[in-house]
């Protein structure tokens, strides 16, 4: 039987990364532990061997749980890992959280990543930027071109649809990841950052992870917390408010709403 003409356009993107990947003769690839940046980790690695390294941020903005299972996921694979600390809290544009936060934090990493790589001998810095991300704006983005960091995924057509994929048939348990994000991010523009919301914010998060909750974001709306759940667990959330409350107040909020998480493109395919 002739492979179908999507099988075929999905092939041809994963060989496009690979020889993408191959043409850099050696890369530092910023890593999450998200699917995205553990797919161009996996393909670098095969393609590059020790000439392939991720880079792992470490700051108040990432989770304890979130940096342990990305050191984990990069020893599955095999690959070398470097955990840099970032100092984004001590830039006051960053603190300031005026809707640039994320050009700011990127901006701290790659700042910490290019003199470690180039002392090293890599030749490139990249990150896991996906078509996907074309969606909306990500300032982020704007701060890895000004570096001169590549994005080997997006550049070979990939999607998270495909990431996936990828993901799936190399076994990598990250596949069905949800989306994930830094602490900063639950805080509304304008709410400044420090470390003592942060660990407040992660406190509460790890709470209801306990519960039993899988998918969350806990939004820091000072005396309370907006919990955003995925659709199909709203209905179990619902059925144990007693619980998240107590948990919620344990960790610093004095009460909350419960709500539907809805990812970047949920929000941005939503009418205006």
């Amino acid at each position: 039987m002739e492979p179908r003409p999507i099988e075929i356009e999905f092939a041809q993107r994963v060989e496009r990364l690979r020889a993408g990947v191959r043409a850099l003769e050696s890369v530092a690839v910023a890593f999450s532990g998200g699917v995205d940046s553990s797919v161009l980790l996996l393909v670098a690695h095969q393609e590059l061997g020790e000439r392939a390294c991720g880079v792992i941020a470490d700051s108040p903005s990432l989770p304890r749980r979130e940096l342990a299972e990305a050191v984990e996921l990069a020893a599955r694979i095999g690959a070398r890992l470097e955990v840099v600390s970032t100092d984004e809290l001590e830039n006051e544009r960053y603190r300031a959280n005026s809707g640039d936060r994320c050009y700011w934090c990127k901006t701290a990493l790659f700042e910490a990543m290019e003199p470690w790589a180039r002392a090293r001998g890599f030749r490139a810095l990249a990150f896991g930027e996906i078509t996907d991300d074309f969606v909306d704006d990500r300032p982020g983005a704007r701060a890895a071109r000004e570096f001169g960091v590549v994005a080997p995924l997006s550049a070979a057509g990939l999607s998270k649809e495909d990431v996936r994929r990828i993901a799936r048939e190399a076994g990598l348990d990250v596949a069905d990841k949800p989306a994930s994000a830094c602490l900063a991010s639950r805080l509304p523009i304008g709410t400044r950052v420090d470390a003592v919301r942060l660990a407040r914010i992660e406190a509460a998060e790890e709470a209801l992870r306990a519960l039993g909750l899988r998918q969350l974001r806990v939004r820091d709306r000072g005396q309370r917390a907006r919990v955003e759940v995925a659709r199909e667990e709203l209905d179990y959330a619902r059925t144990r408010t007693d619980a998240l409350a107590r948990a919620l107040e344990a960790s610093g909020f004095a009460g909350f709403d419960l709500d539907v998480y809805l990812s970047p493109a949920e929000k941005a395919a939503l009418p205006r």
